[in-house]
């Protein structure tokens, strides 16, 4: 039983993503904003599996997190897919405690992308110039996102990293 836990840890945790998204808990927010809890999972995926599997699961991540989300408007898929790609080019550094910091600074990028991306969707679909200032508070919000993210990164992504590649070195 633990055998098949260790080998499918990183699928279990993939699940996770969609409820922590959903259960979008308040005591962890700043101005109203959370972190981009996807990213948490799709840095250390993607820095173990490549680029393409990195780009294959950020896809799958934004389908399921657009079939979550109650504004059918908007997507997340183009953020979380360039993100993936992205995160899967990244390397492992020997140095821990600048790898610790640079997955916050990773993260914080993804994060501003991904922000950014549903940002210009927004300001496309309801674009005019008597309503363009409406859209200021947006920017708040994507610079508290990627504070967020960045804070929360080193903390989270680290753990993440260490325990799927524990668990795929056993699985091998």
């Amino acid at each position: 039983m633990n055998k098949f836990f260790t080998k499918k840890l990183s699928i279990i945790f993939f699940i996770f993503v969609p409820i922590i998204f959903l259960w979008h808990p308040n005591w962890l927010g700043f101005l109203g904003a959370q972190p981009y809890w996807p990213l948490f999972w799709l840095l250390p995926w993607s820095m173990i599996n490549g680029s393409i599997n990195g780009l294959i699961f950020g896809l799958f991540l934004g389908i399921i997190l657009d079939s979550l989300t109650l504004d059918g408007n908007f997507t997340q898929i183009p953020g979380l897919v360039i993100c993936g790609f992205c995160f899967g080019r990244i390397k492992f550094n020997s140095d821990f405690l600048v790898g610790h910091f640079r997955y916050g600074l990773i993260c914080s990028f993804g994060s501003f992308i991904c922000g950014a991306l549903i940002f210009l969707q927004i300001l496309i679909k309801d674009f005019s110039d008597s309503t363009f200032l409406i859209f200021m508070p947006s920017f708040n919000n994507i610079l508290a996102e990627v504070f967020l993210t960045g804070f929360f990164a080193p903390l989270i992504c680290t753990q993440f990293l260490r325990i799927l590649r524990i668990s795929s070195r056993k699985a091998q």
